[in-house]
């Protein structure tokens, strides 16, 4: 096939919401090109997404867009669940120092984030926006570059893509393009959302609070100083916007009151059966929808991007094998499912359910909420390690394979900084002591160094986590997952075959990007 290199580009992405926007500065700084496709001409200016959590942030990061989300973002404390008469039943706190370097949970506004990813697009030369256009064609499955067709103001067009990113949402084009149909997790309920402006002294924890009422269940947050959102699950009543929130305002408050989004959800648990035909891929929305009710929705999305991001730049850009594309599912579907359905079970409790043993389950969730531990162990890390597979080495249930390297800040040549900003968008050898030769020509392999985390001079954070891990060595992936370890008083990674053939690990070069950083970062291990 011949394909006009004017229509050529190496990923087109479908959708420009956050999931979207993210994957194309990830690859961008992979120096991947990407052109995204998006209906609207401007940022959708109504919010949606309020909270997010610590690793997301670190994606964030990751995409150049850290500082920036922090100047509008704010810590929240966490989860509480309350009862009919607002009564606290368990809380699950979340601190302001998570794993990844920030707070657990932050409030946001979408619209604000939409703003700040998009200005950030705009300064990549390697990705291109083009708004009002309407995608109307994906496909078909090709061994070549997919076709993809559009339409604007001024007709019809068409690209070739090396790869496409569904992140189109619900109702997904690309889903429908790939044959992908959902599998439902048996969670359907009409919620109303309202989000408010006030200025009056709301009464709230500066968290998430959930109301287990089966007569009246509701989800309460403060998003930003003066901004307050609600959301109740729909009754045959018309009761006002002031009669459904009068628990949360003073007695008689009759001041300032600007309802800034009324609308009406259908909150769903599904995921599509599959995430990927050949070179076409579905990400956020467009491949699992989850209840709102523990705040992952967009959190899910966000993680394929990083996921898949790193893949894809390996594939197009360094030889790497096909088969690495085959990961992104098999490691995000279980993980998106998980997250589903702790959301749905958390529906459940707040409702209880409409059938006869409704009544039985709130008071053993009542009971429950009392068991000392629980409320801790039910309110750690949403993103529990990743299956084993080609990218995961996981030789025994528990130990750091397969979880996040923490992110503390280091100090290298007088400079103080995150970590993931000094070891840069590669692969890492991080070790306990001073490298022995077979792991110093591994590292070289990959293009990468091996690391001593004495080198690195944080708090004691790195060296730590390394001994309660058992493990004189990790190889982190890209995305700061543990992909291998040498075991304490081992010499090598055992099983480098097992990935070595999916990665190319032939010697490379190191990747074309700060080129200041990897100086500091050579300087600081010779």
């Amino acid at each position: 096939m011949t394909v006009d290199e004017a229509t050529r580009v190496p990923v087109v992405i479908v959708g420009a919401g956050p999931v979207g926007v993210t994957a194309a500065l990830l690859l961008a700084r992979r120096g991947i090109r990407s052109v995204v496709l998006e209906r609207h001409q401007d940022v959708y200016p109504l919010p949606r997404a309020v909270a997010t959590d610590d690793e997301v942030r670190r994606i964030l990061q990751a995409a150049g867009v850290g500082e920036e989300f922090t100047a509008i973002a704010r810590p929240a404390n966490g989860l509480r669940l309350l009862d009919a008469r607002h009564r606290v039943m368990a809380e699950f706190r979340r601190s302001e120092h998570g794993l990844h370097g920030y707070p657990q949970t932050s409030m946001f506004d979408q619209p604000e984030l939409e703003r700040v990813l998009r200005d950030a697009l705009a300064r990549r030369p390697e990705c291109e926006l083009r708004g009002g256009v309407e995608v109307t064609g994906i496909g078909p499955d090709t061994t070549g570059p997919v076709r993809v067709t559009y339409r604007d103001d001024h007709g019809e067009h068409e690209l070739w893509a090396d790869a496409v990113l569904g992140c189109d949402g619900a109702n997904s084009l690309t889903r429908e393009a790939i044959g992908a149909v959902w599998e439902d997790l048996r969670f359907e309920e009409r919620w109303t959302v309202i989000d408010v402006r006030t200025d009056a002294a709301v009464r709230c924890w500066e968290g998430v609070d959930q109301v287990c009422d089966p007569d009246r269940p509701a989800t309460f947050m403060r998003v930003s100083e003066d901004r307050y959102r609600w959301e109740f699950r729909l009754q045959d009543g018309q009761e006002t916007v002031r009669e459904l929130v009068a628990p949360w305002l003073p007695p008689s408050y009759d001041g300032d009151f600007e309802i800034v989004r009324e609308t009406r959800y259908t909150f769903r648990a599904r995921v599509a059966d599959r995430w990927r035909s050949g070179r076409v891929f579905l990400l956020g929305d467009a491949a699992h929808l989850t209840p709102p009710f523990v705040g992952q929705g967009l959190c899910s999305g966000m993680r394929d991007a990083y996921n898949l991001s790193w893949k894809l730049a390996r594939v197009l850009q360094q030889g790497g094998d096909e088969r690495l594309l085959d990961t992104y599912e098999s490691e995000r579907k279980p993980h998106a499912r998980h997250v589903i359905r702790l959301a749905v079970a958390m529906g459940w409790a707040m409702t209880g359910g409409q059938d006869g043993a409704a009544a039985i389950r709130r008071r053993l969730l009542a009971a429950a909420c009392r068991i000392p531990g629980l409320t801790e162990l039910a309110g750690r890390d949403l993103s529990p390690p990743l299956p084993a597979g080609p990218l995961v080495r996981r030789k025994v249930r528990r130990g750091l394979v397969g979880t996040h390297c923490p992110q503390p800040w280091v100090s290298v040549g007088g400079r103080h900084t995150r970590l993931d900003e000094l070891l840069g968008d590669s692969f890492t050898v991080l070790t306990a002591t001073e490298p022995g030769p077979s792991l110093t020509a591994l590292a070289h392999g990959l293009g990468v160094r091996a690391v001593p985390v004495t080198d690195l001079n944080d708090d004691g954070t790195l060296a730590a986590w390394l001994r309660a891990g058992r493990a004189d060595a990790v190889l982190l992936r890209p995305d700061r997952v543990v992909m291998d370890v040498v075991p304490a008083g081992g010499r090598d990674f055992t099983d480098t075959a097992a990935w070595a053939a999916l990665l190319h690990t032939t010697h490379s070069p190191l990747p074309p990007r700060r080129t200041a950083e990897k100086s500091l970062l050579r300087s600081a291990i010779r």
